[in-house]
C-alpha cells in the first residue's frame, strides 16, 4: 500500500504564533497523516519546551513571530 508523502512546504525550525498575539512555537517535522488527508505536526512551545501536535492546515493560518 502506498503511503502519502509529508507536505513539502513545512518550514521546520520556524517560529510562528497562534494568531498574532499568542504563544509562540517552532515548527518541528511531520508526525502523520489523518484520516482527512491532513497533517499532524510536531510544535514546541517556546517559553516552556513543551512538545504539541497541531495541524497543518492551523500552522499555515499562522503568522511568523516578530
Amino acid at each position: 500500500m502506498p503511503t502519502a508523502a509529508a507536505p513539502a512546504r513545512i518550514p521546520v525550525g520556524k517560529i510562528k504564533s497562534f494568531g498574532p498575539f499568542g504563544p509562540k512555537y517552532e515548527v518541528g517535522q511531520a508526525l502523520r497523516q489523518l484520516d482527512d488527508g491532513d497533517w499532524m505536526i510536531e510544535i514546541t512551545m517556546i517559553e516552556t519546551g513543551e512538545k504539541a501536535e497541531y495541524r497543518w492546515t492551523y500552522m499555515c493560518d499562522d503568522p511568523e513571530a516578530h
